[in-house]
């Protein structure tokens, strides 16, 4: 059985040992980012390898991009090849902090052409509290042979956003929490607010109080609420450096409404051209 958006620890638990599952630990912190690196450190899963959002998932910042612009993918294959992924593998993904940041990597190997990637449900603190093992040492490196196969229909740029809001083509979806939408607060980016015409769909909105995210059903009537007659195809998502949008993007797939997209720059580049407009409120 194929894995393509949650697994629990339970079933994962049970697969530490399978030679074709693969796990890969997704902690990090936007405040200190070398935590995630250091708490990998201190324990983990069995087995699992460590990619770092700054250093291994993003590519650098240029003074056009947003804060975490697309990873070079190039470079991401080698490091795939380098934690051992290969195409037969069922790949999981884990975070402490409900998929905010695993949901990332969870998209890219997507948009690479490998879709047996799952989320660690109720992440790593779960997995922690119901006693499953964790460890200290460090996987021996095995080279895997993974293949890209990278389908760039899956985000959009700023250009055709702004090109697709003004021809009513897409529905942007911000990830944000209301108030830094609303541009009430901002406490990351220079400029606050949003693109005008997006809606508000806070990420945290897609978990329930224990972190785990929502049954099927319920995102799939939150969303329609959301979108009405609008197809998922035309829903865009976006953040503000496009990191938790996946989340987002993660919640439509578990609803069964695929087939939405990402704006990989999302707020935090959107803002670095003075000439693209901007909302608040």
């Amino acid at each position: 059985m194929s894995y393509t958006t949650l697994v629990s620890a339970d079933t994962l638990s049970t697969h530490l040992d399978d030679p074709n599952w693969l796990i890969v630990d997704c902690r990090f912190s936007l405040a200190e980012p070398e935590a995630g690196h250091r708490a990998y450190r201190q324990h983990h899963i069995p087995g699992a390898r460590y990619a770092d959002l700054n250093q291994d998932l993003s590519a650098p910042i240029r003074d056009y991009t947003g804060r975490h612009p697309l990873p070079d993918f190039r470079a991401l294959t080698a490091k795939l090849i380098a934690w051992g992924v290969s195409a037969r593998h069922q790949v999981v993904v884990y975070d402490d902090a409900s998929g905010a940041f695993a949901g990332r990597l969870w998209w890219l190997l997507r948009a690479m052409g490998h879709d047996r990637v799952a989320v660690l449900d109720g992440d790593y603190r779960n997995w922690r509290r119901l006693g499953k093992p964790v460890t200290t040492i460090l996987p021996k490196p095995i080279s895997g042979t993974f293949r890209c196969y990278l389908d760039d229909s899956r985000w959009l740029n700023a250009n055709k956003v702004r090109d697709g809001l003004a021809k009513h083509e897409i529905v942007l979806i911000d990830a944000r929490t209301p108030e830094r939408f609303a541009g009430r607060q901002e406490p990351i980016d220079p400029v606050a607010g949003h693109v005008p015409g997006a809606r508000n769909r806070p990420f945290q909105a897609n978990l329930d109080s224990k972190g785990f995210f929502l049954p099927a059903n319920y995102l799939k009537a939150q969303f329609q609420d959301i979108l009405g007659p609008i197809e998922p195809r035309q829903v865009v998502h976006m953040c503000g450096s496009g990191v938790t949008a996946c989340h987002n993007l993660l919640a439509m797939e578990i609803a069964g409404l695929g087939g939405s997209r990402l704006y990989a720059g999302s707020w935090s580049e959107w803002i670095r051209d003075r000439n693209r407009p901007l909302a608040k409120g």
